[in-house]
């Protein structure tokens, strides 16, 4: 879903007459049903301003394709700002930008983390760079249409208010960068270069219409590696009652598949059962078999990193819960 969707030139026809916001927001309000926050509106009155110039500053032609707030697969998420066209191979071509309001920000000792100022105090947020792209990595792993399509999904990071970016450029988060850039109030130049690099020519192919069309299935690539990552691996070895779970969900989603039905398994067990590590098991196998499958848990906060650490080792595989919102708790049996 889609809440704006424009050209180049009609984005920064939008953003001269000083509507954009506006517009935005009929648009928030005719697709999701309900009005946003005064507070989302004004970080849309800023952003797109400094978007627009950027544009301009990357001479990206006006028939280059800009979508605003547009929900990630899988998660209540949206993305901030996409960008489409053809690279200078004339590859068709989606650049997430993720933007913040952002005038200060800290390193810290966690991986992907840093912290800011948000709302009335200082909270540990996800590094920008990792948020654009775990959202790229996402609409690539999930979207037919962008694995079959041959579209490339690159992200970046545009903090337009802050001034040194030092602690998000620390040498710790360097992995996070190198897959999505952050910029910040100085880089309008190197912003417009790598808007230029990527989006060279126009959107002709329609881009974020076969993207918000497209059919949702993990890729091949994700569901490899989701198994290389569990076989052999003692810390999901399925045992006595484990297994027969696991045996007795897999045979009953089969058979709701072939009656067209749906189906619920209920687990129940003590701390310390297994219950996720069959939940793991089955994600990984119903992702083999190109089934979409999420595992969401309402678990202590150090259970869940040491979960989302034993997935991520030595690979991109993603933690939705960290996506979602590190404080957001979730049910599951």
């Amino acid at each position: 879903m889609i809440v704006y969707q424009a050209t180049r030139a009609e984005f920064t026809r939008d953003v001269l007459t000083n509507r954009i916001e506006a517009t935005i927001g009929s648009a928030f309000k005719a697709r999701l049903g309900h009005r946003t926050s005064p507070s989302e509106i004004a970080s849309w009155r800023n952003s797109m301003r400094y978007m627009s110039d950027a544009l301009q500053l990357a001479d990206t032609p006006g028939d280059a394709g800009v979508a605003i707030e547009y929900r990630v697969p899988l998660t209540s998420r949206r993305v901030d700002f996409i960008l489409t066209g053809t690279d200078e191979h004339d590859r068709d071509t989606a650049v997430i930008v993720e933007l913040k309001q952002w005038s200060e920000a800290e390193a810290t000792e966690k991986d992907a983390i840093v912290r800011t100022w948000l709302g009335k105090g200082h909270r540990e947020v996800p590094h920008p760079s990792y948020q654009a792209w775990t959202y790229a990595s996402l609409i690539h792993d999930y979207n037919v249409a962008v694995q079959e399509g041959g579209i490339q999904v690159v992200a970046c990071a545009y903090l337009h208010n802050l001034e040194s970016g030092d602690a998000l450029n620390d040498a710790r988060y360097a992995e996070h960068t190198a897959r999505a850039p952050t910029f910040i109030r100085p880089d309008a130049q190197r912003l417009a270069a790598f808007l230029r690099k990527h989006v060279r020519r126009g959107d002709h192919d329609r881009l974020m219409y076969r993207i918000d069309n497209g059919r949702l299935r993990p890729s091949k690539s994700l569901a490899d590696e989701l198994v290389s990552l569990t076989q052999g691996n003692r810390e999901f070895l399925l045992i006595d009652d484990q297994k027969l779970v696991y045996e007795t969900a897999l045979a009953l989603f089969d058979r709701s598949i072939e009656e067209g039905r749906r189906q619920v398994l209920i687990v129940r067990g003590g701390p310390g059962t297994g219950k996720t590590v069959v939940a793991v098991n089955l994600l990984v196998e119903l992702t083999r078999r190109e089934r979409l499958a999420l595992h969401r848990a309402s678990v202590r906060q150090s259970q869940r990193r040491c979960q989302r650490a034993s997935l991520r080792r030595r690979s991109r595989i993603l933690s939705w819960g960290q996506i979602e919102n590190e404080n957001t708790e979730t049910r599951s049996d």
